[in-house]
């Protein structure tokens, strides 16, 4: 347990900010893993609609800095691709 009244602070901070981080994460995963399986289950028009919340996730969780903002990047990006192949 945290001595110096710092210390005691820097705990508080930490306990709200895993709060917030956990809520991104779980925003992210379920949603990634969501759009996922309907990907590979080829269902293009279910995975149409996730698209906007997927990118609303990733966008927020760089924002916030859950991730970085490549990674939120790179992973919208194949997300779109993953979506356009499954237009052919």
């Amino acid at each position: 347990m945290p001595i110096t009244s710092s210390a005691k602070k820097a705990l508080r901070a930490s306990t709200k900010k895993r709060v917030f981080n956990a809520r991104s994460k779980k925003s992210v995963d379920v949603t990634l893993h969501d759009f996922r399986k309907l990907v590979v289950g080829k269902d293009r028009s279910g995975a149409e609609k996730l698209m906007p919340g997927l990118f609303q996730a990733l966008d927020k969780a760089a924002k916030t800095g859950y991730i970085k903002a490549n990674a939120a990047a790179r992973l919208k990006s194949r997300a779109a691709a993953s979506l356009a192949k499954l237009a052919k």
